[in-house]
C-alpha cells in the first residue's frame, strides 16, 4: 500500500498561497500592543509572561491547516499487491465508413448497415470490460478514431457518434484500414492482439496500402484478424428522394476476406442482418478468452477518514491548550 493524491495539481496553487500566509503571519503581522502606565510594575511582578505558548498554538494550527490542504488534494491508498484476472487481449475494431454502409439489408427493422455495425460494436465493447479496445474508420482514407483504451464510456460514445461523411466515403481502402489498425497494435505487449475488420464492399484501387501488404504487416506483429462481411446477397435498399425505397446490387469480396482471416489466424463471418451480426460478435467474444493474472495499480481506497481524524485530534489539542491549560495567559 502506498499513498497518492488524486488532485495533486491543486497543491501547486494551494501551497504557495499557504506559504505566503505563514510568512505574513510570522514576519509582517503584529500582535496588538497596549500601553499602560503601570507596565513596569507588571513586568517586575511577573504578571506579564512570555509568549511561548502562542508559538505552540500557532504551530499546532499550522499543522492542522496543512492537513486540510492535503485533504483537498484527495489522498488515496493504492493497493499495489492486488491481482485481477484479465483477458490479456488488445483489440482494434475497424469499421467500413463508405457510402454503401448507408444501405438497409433487413426491411423488418430498417436499420442501415452502419447503424447495425455501431450498435453491435457497442454491445461487444460493453462485454470486454478489461480489454483495451481501439477504433479505426476507413473509406477512401483511414482514420484512427480512438487509440487503445480501457475507458469504455468514451469509446462507446465515439462509436455512437460515427457518421458517414466523417471521412471520404467515396471508396473502400480496405488494406489501408487494416494497416492503420495494425499500427495501433504494433507496440502492444498483450498476450493476444486482434483486429475485427467489418466491411460491405470491394476494395477500391489503387490505395495507399494494398491488402496483401497489410496482411504481411499483421503477420509480422502476430496480429489475428477476424473479418466480417456485412450485407444481403440480394443487395441493399436505400431511400430515393423521388422514388422511395429502391434496391441496389453490390459486390462483397468474400474470397479476399476469407484469405485475410486464414492467413492471420482469424475467421471470416458473413452477416446479412442485425441478428447475424450479434451472433458473430458473440462468437468472437467466446473465441478470444485468454485469462491471465495481472497485477494492477489502480485499486484506490479513500484515505479521507484516516487524515480527518488526525486533523480533528490536532484541533482538539489546540482547543484544550487554549481554553484549559493556557486560559487567561
Amino acid at each position: 500500500m502506498f499513498l497518492r493524491l488524486a488532485y495533486l495539481n491543486l497543491l501547486y496553487i494551494l501551497f504557495p498561497v499557504f506559504i505566503l500566509v505563514i510568512l505574513y503571519r510570522l514576519f509582517i503581522y503584529k500582535y496588538p500592543v497596549y500601553t499602560f502606565p503601570a507596565v513596569s510594575f507588571l513586568k517586575n511582578s511577573r504578571f506579564i509572561k512570555n509568549n511561548n505558548h502562542k508559538k505552540i498554538l500557532f504551530f499546532v494550527r499550522i499543522i492542522a491547516l496543512i492537513g486540510l490542504t492535503f485533504l483537498i488534494a484527495r489522498p488515496q491508498w493504492v493497493d499495489e499487491s492486488s491481482k485481477l484476472n484479465v483477458e490479456g487481449i488488445d483489440i482494434v475494431v475497424a469499421i467500413d465508413a463508405s457510402d454503401s454502409m448507408q444501405l438497409i439489408d433487413d426491411l423488418s427493422d430498417r436499420l442501415t448497415r452502419i447503424e447495425v455495425a455501431k450498435r453491435e460494436a457497442i454491445r461487444f465493447i460493453e462485454k470486454r470490460t478489461n480489454d483495451p479496445i481501439g477504433l479505426v474508420l476507413f473509406g477512401k482514407e483511414a482514420l484512427s478514431r480512438c487509440p487503445l483504451t480501457l475507458d469504455k464510456s468514451i469509446l462507446k460514445e465515439l462509436v455512437g457518434q460515427i457518421k458517414l461523411g466523417e471521412i471520404d466515403p467515396s471508396g473502400t481502402w480496405l488494406g489501408t484500414g487494416m494497416a492503420t489498425a495494425v499500427n495501433r497494435l504494433r507496440n502492444s505487449k498483450a498476450k493476444s492482439k486482434v483486429i475485427i475488420l467489418l466491411t460491405d464492399g470491394e476494395p477500391t484501387q489503387p490505395e495507399k496500402v494494398e491488402p496483401d501488404a497489410a496482411i504481411e504487416m499483421a503477420k509480422q506483429f502476430n496480429i489475428k484478424i477476424y473479418t466480417i462481411g456485412i450485407g444481403n446477397e440480394k443487395g441493399g435498399y436505400f431511400y430515393h428522394p423521388m422514388f422511395g425505397l429502391q434496391q441496389t446490387q453490390y459486390t462483397l469480396n468474400t474470397t479476399l476476406l476469407q484469405s485475410i482471416a486464414d492467413k492471420t489466424g482469424g475467421q471470416f463471418f458473413k452477416a446479412s442482418n442485425a441478428k447475424e451480426m450479434r451472433m458473430i460478435y458473440d462468437k468472437i467474444d467466446s473465441l478470444e478468452k485468454t485469462k491471465i493474472e495481472s497485477e494492477i495499480f489502480h485499486n484506490y481506497y479513500e484515505a479521507f477518514l484516516t487524515f480527518i481524524w488526525i486533523i480533528l485530534a490536532l484541533l482538539g489539542l489546540e482547543f484544550l491548550l487554549r481554553f484549559f491549560i493556557w486560559r487567561g495567559v
